[in-house]
């Protein structure tokens, strides 16, 4: 793993821990977060979470040429969101992100986000990789850091 700046959040027992507080623009008219807003919260988790296992996206595509070709991408396939609890204006949450499953050109992720202990959202991610607009065999490099150790 790579040493990051406490922006990037931190990795503790294969979970990345990534903290956001929540602005006035995350929120609708009445002070709540905006079910989206979660959305972004959560992308940043999973793009974080790769910036820590030493994967920054810009690097990557470099490296990933050699197997998979240019013009490489990764796609949100499929999400489940199970949206248990609100949280609003300067709430400071925990957004939780693990791998679950890499195979072939997908990777099965969980998330969550907390409030401190308070589970907010929970969510199932699907991620595939394309390139040129197909499904890609995940490169090797990548597959080796996400793969869960248990």
């Amino acid at each position: 793993m790579i040493k990051s700046p406490a922006l990037a959040g931190h990795i503790e027992d294969e979970i990345h821990h990534l903290s956001v507080r929540v602005y006035y623009e995350d929120t609708d008219f009445s002070g709540v977060v905006y079910h989206a807003s979660y959305l972004r919260f959560m992308e940043r988790g999973r793009t974080d979470f790769l910036r820590l296992l030493g994967v920054a996206q810009g690097d990557l595509f470099d490296r990933a040429k050699d197997e998979a070709g240019a013009g490489f991408a990764f796609v949100v396939r499929s999400m489940a969101i199970e949206f248990l609890r609100p949280a609003r204006i300067d709430d400071i949450l925990t957004i939780e992100t693990r791998t679950l499953e890499v195979k072939g050109a997908t990777l099965n992720l969980a998330q969550r986000v907390l409030r401190g202990e308070e589970v907010l959202v929970e969510a199932s991610v699907r991620v595939a990789f394309v390139a040129g607009g197909r499904p890609m065999r995940i490169p090797d490099a990548l597959r080796r850091v996400m793969t869960p150790k248990a």
